[in-house]
């Protein structure tokens, strides 16, 4: 079960001020803060995952911190567990998820709060430092364990492939490996790319004018810079991709979807979805390889319901996926549990929902 609550539009609080000391080199520095924190949310279900996702600009001199803190079935609330601190570059503070946070309520795994004792409601706090920080939106996507996965007959998106630009993260391989040991590791920002050039969205000449010139892409490597997690140490955060779009004026949310007939909804009305999946190489023909975790846009599908994914790892990129396979290894347990980034411009509609989204 899944409860994706939107929570917006963000009215700041609470003021002050607070020493804050930057482990990946900035030093201590005291900041100026605004916070703001939101009502309590009742999720009318024990949930045991909680994942926040936003858009924001900080310009230079600013940046913002994302708590979250759930109430468990006693009426007890936990601690407030810190989801991420971000800024648009790296100039005041390095961007990084926190480990270490683990106690008898729960532990935060890079971006995932993981409830050691179900959590029937939640509050989001965001605190932002520094001079001219704006938030336009956040979400928080609450989940239950998954249950089995159930395989789909094809639906409303059949014979619908969206004209996603193909673009393969292997091409950098060895590019920049500060930022994750280069192309080998960048399937997130080349699929967030590759839906930022499906909405004529993206970073400037001016941008990316520190690529190395004859690179293939700039735009993949402006991307992984600017989403790298300084303490996982890779690219992978998935709300940090998030508000990287948002920073070229898309909107959007992380969430779990139940099943590709939920996702074809979304290609239907015209929106791509970046999916994460883990698999080895047999249980998803056509991949030519295994992995522990990756990520990729399903841009359709085909008239007999096969998925048309842009795989940034796979030869040649464009790639079309049995159903009932892809179905498995998104959905099941053992993988993200059917983990999605959804990323529009906020004049396109979202399909209608039940409330999953």
């Amino acid at each position: 079960m899944i409860s994706r609550v939107a929570l917006q539009p963000i009215t700041p609080g609470e003021r002050g001020s607070r020493g804050y000391h930057d482990p990946f080199g900035h030093g201590a520095a005291v900041w100026d803060y605004t916070r703001w924190t939101s009502e309590e949310i009742e999720l009318g279900f024990p949930a045991s995952e909680l994942v926040p996702s936003w858009t924001a600009r900080t310009p230079p001199g600013s940046w913002l911190e994302v708590e979250l803190r759930g109430r468990t079935a006693d009426g007890r609330r936990t601690r407030w567990y810190v989801m991420g601190r971000w800024a648009e570059t790296c100039a005041d503070i390095h961007r990084t998820s926190l480990p270490g946070q683990g106690d008898e309520d729960g532990d935060v795994a890079v971006d995932t709060l993981l409830a050691r004792r179900p959590l029937l409601a939640f509050q989001v706090r965001i605190t932002l430092y520094g001079v001219g920080a704006s938030v336009g939106s956040v979400s928080v996507m609450a989940s239950a364990p998954p249950g089995p996965v159930r395989s789909t007959p094809p639906g409303k998106a059949s014979g619908v492939e969206l004209a996603v630009p193909p673009l393969s993260q292997r091409v950098h391989a060895g590019h920049y490996p500060q930022w994750d040991g280069g192309g080998g590791s960048w399937c997130s920002p080349s699929s967030v790319t590759m839906v930022l050039g499906f909405w004529g969205r993206g970073p400037s000449a001016a941008e990316l004018a520190w690529v190395e010139p004859a690179d293939p892409c700039p735009a993949v490597d402006h991307a992984a810079r600017d989403t790298y997690d300084h303490s996982y140490q890779g690219c992978g955060n998935w709300p940090f991709g998030v508000a990287y779009a948002g920073r070229y004026g898309l909107t959007g949310f992380v969430t779990r979807l139940r099943s590709l007939a939920e996702l074809e909804c979304f290609v239907a009305a015209g929106i791509p979805v970046i999916t994460s999946q883990s698999f080895r190489e047999h249980e998803l023909p056509g991949a030519g390889y295994s992995t522990t975790g990756h990520i990729m846009v399903v841009a359709g599908f085909t008239a007999q319901g096969d998925v048309i994914a842009n795989d940034p790892a796979a030869e040649g990129v464009w790639r079309i996926y049995p159903r009932a396979a892809f179905e498995n290894v998104w959905l099941r347990a053992a993988g993200s549990g059917g983990i999605v980034y959804v990323l529009h411009p906020p004049e396109v509609p979202l399909p209608e929902s039940d409330g999953n989204w």
